[in-house]
């Protein structure tokens, strides 16, 4: 049965769905012959019936790699691309700490050139949260640097800060 959704190399989303909707109708038929593996069949249709909104997503985004083997592919080639531009040995820290941009923006560039004037933020509220997100995490880790570095200053400098704040104007 393994067969009827390995290799989806030219099928269209709504096919790919439907053979998966036939392969679990019939597991579900005849759940009652998996004898001790019943719960394990009930498990897996339950599972995938609450993925199933997102399951297909890979169809919905043009180009978007539609297995875990081109999606490592993609990755991996980033991770190479990245190395080989800085000179590192391994990818850069920054790759993975603000991935959610140079990932995607190492992707895209790949596929075309950009001109300035693509460069610029369709939705400025959305860049700003992203860029707000972003800072967010690196002030986190910087924050996990210093109390490494020093317990008892940073720990200090946070409760003169509330204690500033907490004190009437």
């Amino acid at each position: 049965m393994a067969h009827l959704l390995t290799n989806d190399e030219g099928r269209s989303g709504p096919e790919v769905k439907r053979r998966l909707q036939g392969l679990l109708g019939a597991i579900a038929r005849h759940r009652a012959r998996a004898g001790a593996l019943q719960p394990a069949v009930a498990h897996v249709l339950k599972v995938t019936r609450s993925y199933w909104p997102g399951l297909f997503h890979c169809y919905q985004v043009p180009d978007l790699p539609r297995t875990n083997n081109d999606l490592e592919h993609l990755f991996g080639a980033c991770r190479y691309h990245e190395r080989r531009c800085t000179g590192r040995k391994v990818a850069s820290p920054a790759l993975v700490l603000r991935g959610p941009v140079r990932v995607v923006a190492a992707t895209v560039t790949r596929e075309r050139a950009f001109a300035g004037e693509d460069l610029a933020p369709e939705d400025v509220g959305r860049w700003q949260a992203l860029r707000q997100e972003l800072n967010a995490r690196r002030q986190q880790r910087v924050n996990r640097c210093r109390f490494r570095r020093d317990p008892q200053a940073y720990l200090a400098t946070l409760e003169a800060n509330l204690i500033q704040q907490t004190l009437p104007s």
